[in-house]
């Protein structure tokens, strides 16, 4: 390994021993070593002699002048410190020339640093000291327990370098970071610090440094929720760049070899060879015995058994013939001749090829050829789909005489050797061929280049049946074998879907595929997780009869279907109904949906049916699905009519379920995405995980997703395993079911009469618990006194959210939950009238059970006249009443005076004559009679007569003038004119 720079102090110490050990003996170049002095600020160094022991010998070299800082050596060279020159290094050694490699891990190397730490900071008791990098010997392993564990080296370079190293990730149960610091604590990171999951063998990472001191990490955390073995993190083979010199070449450890001088590495010997240390060339073992690759020696061959072979189907000849075929398994390391052990059987007898699979015919040479783009076939002859209709692609195998060009079959073994194959092909089924130990996963993977959807099935958004994957398998299994199904997002990136234990009679198992970015699909099968086991459990096999995936882009169509859906596409021969019209079975005619429903394809008619939208929902535009613009009017027992605005509550809202333990302590919670209702193109929730780079995500009304509190870097927490509850509105109500979902009383118990409003969803996507796919509740409860937008509980005795894994049910309490106020929601107070003003008061009947919609009237202030006022308006208007009545009876009283006497004197001027009353002498009432009554009145004269009187004319004696024109007056002014 490199030897670093010393001191100065180093010098000036040489110079006293060399002064006070005149008497030792002259030192020989075997006595002492040269290294190089620190760097001064130009860059210069001196070259040294040290000591190996102290005080054995005298007469060290002078000190030199050395390289300069900056000299270093290329690959396969190292730095001749006695002659300052580079040199390359003998066979057998090797050298980075300015890096190191560190490939052997007996024991942590020196400079590294391991430790563990809690990953739930004080809310766990779980002890992490002894939570480190372990190492295996050809590598080193991380932990698996749920501690975060980082290794760590320090190095400090001259120049600008790297480093590269070799991993081993398969399980994304583990969270796999690496990043780099600078002597600041400054994170350098790259682009990308989350590690890939490795597909099938080990991966090669290289990152950058930089000039001056560098500290690398890595650090793993564990996250799994199922009480199962994980597997580690394994590292092998770590080399920088960019460090001053090396001074020396490296010896190959056992069972690598570097066969010519200047090597930067060692070759691996070759199976069935052995080498030691600093070997130059690779030793054939014998007959009797074998090795593996790389390794230092050989081991005695076994006696074959039944294990060390597996059967094939050969692929059809040229005369469609195909036989059961016996192969060792390679590499062979079992022996023939030893005693006990067992022949390879003869080959079966040819039998005529099966048919292609559907979608492929029979080529000139026997093989089977896919159909061309726009035909179909059952596996004999591709023929034309029919007008308006179109083919189906996507893959289907069913018969397995060779492994499909799109799958491979490997090996993740324990050992990391590597096998010839995993899964091999049997006519009828593929199944896991004997492994080298019993813990290998035996591999089968598929990829997919993507997805297209038919015109039959091609819908807007998130929502639609993408693709779909069904396959038939079966396990049969003596010990705890554990068969499983990943879904990966990309070549790098697989999820857990489903996983079986033991053994499984024959069964059918689908899975929905709702991304594009779905590319590849694994099954794999492990027959026990026990250590050292070697081929006991070699029986124990998994068989897959059937594997049919749909929609596949570049796929072959074994049927073709209608088009009913959309409209005709670019390059489409179909000719397809418009938006809300389906064709008719067999007769190619579109026929309209009614009101208010869309349009969905069904596979068991082979066409497309009509689906009615719930109560208070509608179609979208492309009659694809039903929604709900966040709207309702609701007609209760009582003929009350509510109406809901729940636009405030439309956004994305996110909420979480209590915590929860593991067995091991770690603390979790179930994260919950909900996107209540809303028009086309409202974004819907999205549940994500962010575990690796990968980012898978789901969308839809309602998602879950685990997430872990976490101390990794840049992450508070971790978010994994997201998957739909609904995708689907079926409907809004206030019905505590609605299409086979259920949402009991009981579940949400409430004293309010007002009722609940129910969102009823559900999702498409099916798992073995959920055949029918999970469904979901979502009941708004009035509640005025709740502020916040998000109130989401669970029921009490269903703590995360669902009873049976399938049904979920959530109440969202909200005052925007209330139905909207309107004036039969306050009543009036009228006060009473005050000095002329009245108040009128607007006030909420109680208890409150609405919110929004109409205002509160303001307070209302008018004039009035009070009971005083009338009071004394009663009383004067009865004085004037009372006043006016006697003047009226007065008057009438005198009037009828009037007339007495009137009629008196008429009766006294009749000149005595009984019955004859005088005449009149006119016909009218003359001027100044009223003036004669008021004569003969006088002495009874009102107050108001006796002022007119007053101003009368009066005579020179003093007596009021009163002329009479009577008649009698006048006969006696006429005597008197007579007698005259």
């Amino acid at each position: 390994m490199q030897r670093g720079p010393i001191h100065l102090s180093h010098l000036l110490l040489w110079l006293l021993i060399a002064q006070t050990s005149s008497d030792l003996p002259m030192c020989k170049e075997s006595d002492y070593h040269f290294e190089y002095t620190e760097c001064d600020v130009l860059g210069s160094r001196w070259r040294v002699a040290i000591p190996n022991k102290a005080d054995t010998c005298t007469g060290l070299p002078d000190p030199v002048k050395g390289t300069q800082c900056t000299f270093s050596c290329n690959e396969g060279e190292y730095l001749d410190m006695q002659s300052q020159q580079c040199k390359k290094c003998a066979a057998g050694t090797y050298s980075l020339g300015t890096g190191v490699l560190f490939d052997e891990w007996d024991s942590l190397p020196p400079g590294f640093v391991t430790h563990g730490m809690n990953t739930n900071g004080g809310d766990s008791h779980t002890n992490c000291s002894n939570s480190t990098w372990t190492p295996k010997g050809d590598f080193i392993a991380s932990n698996t327990d749920e501690c975060s564990a980082t290794l760590s080296y320090a190095v400090s370079l001259k120049k600008p370098g790297k480093v590269t190293f070799e991993y081993f990730y398969p399980d994304s149960s583990i969270y796999f970071e690496f990043y780099v610091q600078n002597d600041q604590c400054q994170s350098t990171d790259s682009e990308s610090r989350w590690m890939s999951i490795s597909e099938s063998d080990w991966s090669s990472y290289t990152v950058g440094l930089s000039k001056g001191n560098n500290v690398l990490y890595w650090r793993t955390t564990t996250y799994a929720l199922q009480d199962s073995a994980v597997k580690p993190v394994l590292l092998r083979n770590i080399s920088i760049s960019g460090v001053a010199f090396t001074s020396e070449c490296f010896h190959c450890k056992p069972g690598t070899h570097s066969a010519k001088p200047g090597s930067a590495r060692c070759s691996p010997c070759p199976v069935d060879s052995y080498s030691h240390k600093g070997a130059t060339v690779c030793y054939q073992c014998t007959n009797d015995t074998y090795s593996e690759a790389g390794t230092g020696s050989c081991k005695p061959r076994p006696a074959c058994t039944n294990s060390d072979y597996f059967y094939t189907h050969t692929p059809c000849d040229s005369e469609g013939k195909t036989q059961l075929m016996y192969k060792w398994i390679e590499p062979k390391i079992c022996s023939e001749t030893a005693e006990g052990a067992v022949q390879l059987p003869a080959s079966g007898e040819k039998k005529t090829c099966p048919p292609c699979n559907p979608g492929f015919f029979v080529g000139n040479s026997s093989t089977c050829k896919p159909c061309p783009s726009g035909l179909y076939s059952n596996g004999t002859v591709c023929t034309e789909c029919p007008v308006g209709m179109e083919p189906v692609v996507g893959f289907e195998y069913k018969w397995w005489n060779t492994m499909p060009h799109n799958m491979k079959s490997s090996i993740y073994s324990s050992g990391f050797s590597e096998h010839s194959t995993a899964w091999e092909v049997a006519g009828e089924y593929v199944y896991t061929t004997p492994g080298d130990n019993d813990r290998d996963y035996m591999t089968l993977t598929l990829h997919v280049p993507g997805y297209r959807l038919p015109q039959s099935d091609a819908q807007d958004g998130e929502m639609s049946e993408l693709s779909r994957i069904t396959f038939v398998f079966e396990t049969i299994c003596t010990a705890d074998c554990k068969f499983s199904f990943m879904g990966g997002n990309n070549e790098w990136r697989n999820d857990l879907v489903e996983q079986w234990r033991g053994s499984n009679r024959k069964q059918s198992y689908s899975y929905l595929i709702h991304r594009n970015t779905t590319n590849s699909f694994i099954w794999t099968f492990q027959r026990t997780e026990e250590y050292d086991t070697g081929r006991k459990y070699s029986a124990d096999v998994a068989k897959i009869y059937l594997i049919h995936i749909t929609n596949v882009i570049g796929g072959v169509a074994s049927q073709c279907r209608r088009c009913a859906l959309r409209y005709q596409t670019a390059g489409s021969t179909c000719v397809p109904c418009s938006p809300g019209h389906y064709m008719v079975t067999k007769t190619g005619r579109c026929r309209p949906c009614p009101p208010n429903s869309f349009v969905k394809a069904n596979q068991a008619l082979g066409g497309a049916t009509c689906v009615q939208c719930g109560p208070n929902t509608w179609t979208n535009k492309a009659y694809t699905a039903c929604l709900s613009d966040c709207v309702l009017d609701v007609h209760t027992k009582s003929g009350a009519h509510l109406h809901y605005d729940f636009s405030p509550l439309a956004n994305v809202t996110g909420f979480h379920s209590s915590p929860r333990f593991t067995n091991r302590g770690l603390r979790y919670f179930h994260r919950f995405n909900l996107g209540l209702c809303g028009n086309e193109g409202k974004l819907l929730a999205m549940c994500v995980d962010n575990v690796t780079e990968s980012g898978r995500q789901i969308r839809g009304y309602i998602c879950q997703s685990t997430v872990f509190p976490s101390d990794i870097r840049s992450k508070s927490v971790v978010s994994s395993l997201p998957f739909l509850i609904g995708d689907s509105l079926i409907g809004v109500t206030t019905d505590t079911s609605l299409g086979g979902i259920s949402s009991p009383q009981w579940l949400f118990p409430s004293a309010s009469t007002l009722p609940d409003v129910i969102f009823y969803y559900k999702s498409s996507e099916t798992t073995q618990t959920c055949k029918h796919g999970r469904s979901a509740t979502v009941r708004l409860r009035c509640n005025p006194t709740v502020t916040s937008k998000d109130l989401i509980t669970l029921p009490s005795n269903c703590s995360e959210g669902t009873c049976d894994g399938c049904t979920f049910h959530f109440l969202w309490e909200s005052q925007h939950a209330c139905p909207l106020c309107t004036i039969n929601h306050y009543r009036e107070i009228v006060s009473a009238c005050i000095q002329g003003i009245q108040k009128t008061t607007y006030v909420w009947q109680q208890p409150l059970q609405c919110y929004g919609g109409e205002s509160l009237p303001a307070q209302k202030v008018s004039a009035c006249v009070s009971l005083d006022f009338w009071l004394k308006f009663g009383v004067s208007t009865g004085t004037i009443a009372a006043v006016l009545l006697i003047s009226i009876s007065c008057y009438f009283w005198k009037k009828t005076r009037k007339l007495q006497y009137k009629y008196s004197k008429l009766m006294m001027t009749s000149g005595g004559k009984e019955c004859e009353l005088p005449t009149a002498d006119s016909c009218a009432i003359m001027e100044g009679e009223d003036a004669e009554d008021d004569i003969m009145y006088l002495n009874k004269k009102s107050f108001f007569n006796k002022i007119k009187s007053f101003s009368r004319e009066r005579t020179s004696d003093g007596f009021d003038s009163v002329p009479l024109k009577s008649s009698s007056l006048r006969h006696i002014e006429e005597d008197d004119s007579d007698d005259s």
